[in-house]
């Protein structure tokens, strides 16, 4: 899996600089997250990798790295 193009696609669908992000990224904490973002990045997990993913299961992820092992999992 493209990791740069994951945290682009990320970063595009929060509206914010990919250059802010790194695979550490607890994407939680950042101020653009919020009910919305997360919206876009289920939406966007769903038309780029496929994959949908539970509520449940999301809270469980933390990081960008925690999402890409996710869909790299689940591809």
């Amino acid at each position: 899996m493209d990791t740069q193009k994951f945290i682009d696609l990320f970063a595009e669908a929060l509206d914010i600089e990919a250059s802010d992000l790194t695979v550490e990224t607890e994407f939680r904490t950042l101020p653009e997250w919020d009910s919305m973002a997360y919206l876009s990045i289920i939406a966007m997990l769903d038309e780029e990798y496929e994959i949908q993913i539970e509520n449940a299961e999301f809270k469980t992820l933390k990081t960008l790295n925690d999402i890409i092992n996710y869909i790299e999992e689940h591809q």
